[in-house]
C-alpha cells in the first residue's frame, strides 16, 4: 500500500478499538510521530485501558500535538476518533497550525 501524505499534516486514525490503527501506525509512521491515546492513559495511570483517566490523557496528547505542530512536525493521532465531535477539535488544531488535516479510516 502506498500512501502519500503531505509532510506537514495532522493525521487522524479513525476506527473502532482493535481495528488495527496502532499496527497501521507502527508500519507507516515513525514512533515519534504517533501520539496514542492508550500510551497517554498509561502515562497518567499506569494502565492503558483505564478509561477513567481519558480526559487527562487527551489533555496531554493535545498538548504534545500542539508542540509538534508548532515545530512543523508530522503528527499522527492514534485514537478511535469515530465520533465527529472527537475529530472536530483535531481539524481545528490542524487549521490553527496551518497544516493539512488527514483522516485514515
Amino acid at each position: 500500500m502506498d500512501i502519500n501524505i503531505p509532510e506537514l499534516s495532522l493525521v487522524v486514525l479513525v476506527g473502532a478499538s482493535g481495528s488495527g490503527k496502532s499496527t497501521f501506525a507502527r508500519k507507516h509512521f515513525r514512533p515519534t510521530e504517533v501520539l496514542s491515546s492508550d500510551f497517554f492513559r498509561g502515562l497518567v495511570s499506569d494502565d492503558e485501558n483505564d478509561q477513567s483517566v481519558s480526559a487527562d490523557a487527551f489533555e496531554l496528547l493535545n498538548a504534545v500535538a500542539q508542540k509538534r505542530l508548532a515545530r512543523r512536525r508530522l503528527t499522527v493521532i492514534d485514537a478511535t476518533n469515530v465520533q465527529t465531535e472527537a475529530r472536530r477539535p483535531l481539524v481545528q488544531l490542524a487549521r490553527r497550525f496551518h497544516c493539512l488535516p488527514v483522516a485514515i479510516a
